[in-house]
Formats: C-alpha cells, sequence, structure tokens
C-alpha cells in the first residue's frame, strides 16, 4: 500500500471566481514543515496570527476546480464554511492519532486502552 500525501476534496459551497464559474472539488497534500514554519516569518501574520490559517492552505491546496494557481487571495475570497471545512481536513490529514497502549488495572486487572500523548509525556520530562 503507498503513503498516501494527496487528499481530494469538495467544498461545501465553492469558491466563485471573477467569471461566475464555481470551484467545489479539489486536492490537498500533507503539510510539510517548511510549509507550517516559514509563515511565521510573513509580516501578515506577525500582524494578524489568524492570517496564518490563509497562507498554509494556500500552501497545500494544489488543486481547486480547474484554477491553475492557489494563493491567499482565492482562500481569503473563501465562503466562511468552505474555510471551516479547509482548516478541518488540513488537521484531519496533518494530526497523527496518539497512539494506544493495551495495559490492565493493578488492582481489579481489568484490561483497558490508554492513548499516549507524546507531547504531554516530553514536556514532563
Amino acid at each position: 500500500m503507498a503513503f498516501q500525501t494527496e487528499y481530494e476534496f469538495e467544498l461545501p459551497r465553492g469558491y466563485v471566481d471573477d467569471n461566475g464559474t464555481l470551484h467545489k472539488r479539489g486536492v490537498i497534500r500533507l503539510a510539510t514543515a517548511a510549509d507550517e514554519i516559514l509563515p511565521m516569518r510573513d509580516p501578515r501574520v506577525q500582524q494578524n496570527p489568524g492570517y496564518l490559517t490563509v497562507i498554509l492552505l494556500a500552501r497545500v491546496i494544489t488543486r481547486l476546480g480547474d484554477l491553475k494557481h492557489i494563493d491567499t487571495k482565492i482562500i481569503e475570497r473563501l465562503f466562511t464554511a468552505d474555510l471551516a471545512y479547509l482548516q478541518h481536513v488540513y488537521r484531519q490529514i496533518n494530526d497523527m492519532e496518539a497512539p494506544k497502549v493495551h495495559t490492565a488495572c493493578p488492582k481489579c486487572e481489568h484490561d483497558f486502552e490508554v492513548d499516549v500523548d507524546f507531547l504531554s509525556v516530553t514536556e514532563s520530562l
């Protein structure tokens, strides 16, 4: 099975370009470290941290309808429902699910699973 790095999506409302064409289907790729780090230097993000989302999505959306190039102007013009949807998709494909460990209670010996959160483990070290 090949490692999946791109995911198709369909916007709930869709992006309407200057010609009135509706674009709903697109492709988003997994984010790289550079995708999340480099926008932090952008003055628009330094002035308004909320703008990070706009830049991130412009970097990782590789296709939207038949548009040739996705940039921040396109992301800025998305309907709020579509922006929220894309933020959800971004988090869903980029966030790693915490692994589960099977264990048993030392007193009653009941079996159960525990989520292992690497960040909280390393923060306590």
